[in-house]
């Protein structure tokens, strides 16, 4: 292996290939390190092994940033579309599951080897199992990048960190990116744990009792809302809902879910309440949410063993207030361990939005996930690692 390249990329993730593929191709010479030695360990995993390789409707709307503007660039000029031809061209068969997520038809490996067959035919190289020491920038006038690892010194023009976040540790994930954006001088926006699941201290035992249930809901969150169904865990929450709700989260806030979108539950309790139920409410509850959540949903908001046609109107009415807007306040995310991806990152300010490209450093990059840009959950992610690989791609 040469010790010299135009470029050397750190990360042999989605978006580092990415890159790769695109600088290959204008005929500069690539070497991508990591430290795992194997290619592209998060989307083997994603999707349930099918790879959540993209979505749709992805637009800046979808991703949250300290500069919601930044990532308009790159995901305006490299579109879903362009990644979904990419897919044809290896006659990888793909489908729609829902709101715009596409799903490959067979396992995620294959999206991994078309990544892989393209650095191959662009002479990229790979430097798999490397883990690296350390980065410097050469005194020389050239003020190439110095990249000591422990399979070689290797130096290059244009360095691109693409080391993804602090999510799912399991899998490789390290803070080198963002040491190495400090050691720069570049910002970091406070990193969180996000698309992960809630816990509630408090609840512990109560939450134990609804493992397992699954509620259809809409869920509000500091402005934002999502429709989809929230799990219980035992100590918290979980499904896709509240996975959405912790990318807007943060310590202290509350979370307010509707449990019956669909229904004025008022109306419905008061036209039974006409037709002379007798039943306990907890009892007819059941019949609009899974039993075991309505038995313990009114033991906490409803405790009254009267039968529904002894209930004064204004009782039913505050308890339907909190099945529309039931309040929790999680005490914390499940942590990066489960997270799918981690929030916050390389500040914004301090890239090109064009290129990727550090503004006061001069040949460094970062793309993907190490960048303060973070996806809703739904293929979302990868977009953003397709186009912003692709970006830097362009130019390094």
């Amino acid at each position: 292996m040469n010790a010299q390249y135009d470029v050397i990329i750190i990360g042999a993730g989605a978006a580092g290939m990415m890159c790769a593929i695109h600088a290959g191709k204008r005929g500069r010479r690539v070497l991508v390190l990591d430290h795992v030695s194997k290619i592209g360990s998060k989307i083997l995993i994603s999707g349930g092994g099918r790879c959540n390789f993209t979505n749709l409707g992805a637009g800046p709307s979808n991703y949250v940033s300290e500069n919601p503007h930044f990532c308009k660039s790159a995901l305006l000029r490299y579109t879903p579309e362009k990644f979904i031809q990419m897919l044809r061209d290896h006659r990888i068969l793909f489908h729609e599951k829902k709101l715009g997520q596409l799903f490959c038809d067979g396992p995620a490996m294959a999206i991994v080897t078309l990544l892989k067959t393209e650095c191959d035919k662009a002479g990229v190289q790979f430097g798999l199992g490397y883990r690296v020491g350390s980065v410097s920038r050469a005194e020389a006038a050239n003020k190439h990048f110095v990249v000591q690892t422990t399979g070689g010194i290797f130096s290059c023009e244009s360095l691109v960190i693409a080391t993804g976040g602090l999510s799912l540790p399991k899998l490789g994930a390290t803070g080198l990116g963002y040491r190495i954006a400090e050691q720069f001088g570049l910002k970091i926006v406070e990193t969180a744990a996000a698309l992960d699941g809630f816990i509630f201290a408090d609840d512990t035992k109560a939450f134990c009792a609804l493992a397992g249930v699954s509620i259809d809901c809409l869920i509000f969150i500091n402005g934002t809302s999502f429709r989809e169904n929230i799990l219980f865990t035992h100590n918290g929450l979980s499904g896709p809902a509240a996975l959405q709700a912790s990318l807007y989260w943060h310590p202290g806030d509350k979370i307010s879910i509707d449990l019956l979108p669909d229904i004025s539950a008022a109306e419905w309790f008061f036209a039974k309440k006409r037709e002379g139920k007798c039943s306990l409410v907890k009892n007819l509850l059941s019949e609009l949410l899974p039993g075991r959540f309505a038995t313990w949903f009114c033991g906490l908001h409803f405790p009254s063993q009267l039968p529904l046609v002894q209930v004064s109107d204004k009782t039913i009415e505050k308890f339907c207030e909190k099945l529309h807007a039931w309040s929790v306040a999680p005490t914390a995310t499940v942590g990066y361990s489960k997270a799918e991806v981690t929030r916050g990152g390389v500040d914004t300010d301090e890239l090109s939005s064009k290129t990727m490209e550090a503004r006061k450093v001069h040949g460094l990059y970062f793309v993907g996930e190490v960048v303060d840009v973070t996806g809703w959950l739904g293929g979302y992610n990868f977009q953003w690692a397709w186009a912003s690989g692709w970006a830097a791609g362009q130019v390094v």
